[in-house]
């Protein structure tokens, strides 16, 4: 009997195999992020298309990588004004073909806000958060996001990519909490209960 899906054995098919291995690892929040994390391990190891490879929807559904800037002295994250969702996100991009997603994430930091990514101890260079997210407006189609948490003092970001965003804002995360839903990526509040109790966890050891 032969397989339908993918020989995951297959050099050539290693990026997926890495893919299932970071999905693997992410512990899930709640009901939902289980659910999600399970859509998309389905979804990876299934061979379909994970990588965009036309603006803005082809494939329906592809990989993004977001990374969320956190000044853990300060107790700040960071989030931008995207022009083109009109919500308030963390900075990241599509994942290119081929690309790993940490990989990503250095790019677009550097293109977004013009340093270089700095893993965040909690979590080093490994995603905390995974969504599978409908988009909205022009171009629909569906974003599975691996959600990373890097580090950086406010101070250092002095300038960011003007033609993606409209501004930058550092809130705490009971100041983002406070924010509501519909001026967010809708799952920006369960992402920062996650990342509160992760927090948490790295200071007691």
């Amino acid at each position: 009997m032969t397989s339908a899906g993918p020989s995951l054995t297959d050099p050539a098919d290693q990026p997926r195999a890495h893919l299932l291995g970071l999905v693997g690892a992410i512990e899930p929040w709640d009901a939902l992020e289980r659910a999600h994390l399970n859509t998309a391990t389905q979804w990876i190891a299934g061979g379909a298309p994970v990588y965009r490879v036309h603006k803005p929807d082809v494939p329906s559904m592809h990989l993004v990588s977001y990374f969320v800037v956190l000044d853990d002295a300060r107790g700040q994250l960071l989030l931008v004004a995207h022009r083109k969702a009109g919500l308030w996100l963390p900075p990241g991009g599509h994942v290119e073909p081929g690309e790993d997603p940490w990989a990503a994430v250095v790019r677009e930091c550097r293109e977004e806000l013009g340093i270089e990514a700095v893993p965040s101890p909690i979590t080093g260079e490994l995603p905390l958060f995974l969504t599978v997210t409908r988009t909205r407006g022009e171009g629909v189609h569906t974003d599975v996001s691996l959600w990373y948490v890097l580090h950086a003092d406010a101070d250092t970001i002095t300038a960011y990519d003007r033609d993606e965003f409209d501004a930058i804002r550092w809130l705490t995360p009971g100041q983002l909490l406070e924010e509501p839903d519909d001026l967010l990526d809708p799952h920006m509040h369960r992402f920062t209960r996650k990342l509160e109790h992760a927090r948490a966890a790295s200071r007691l050891g």
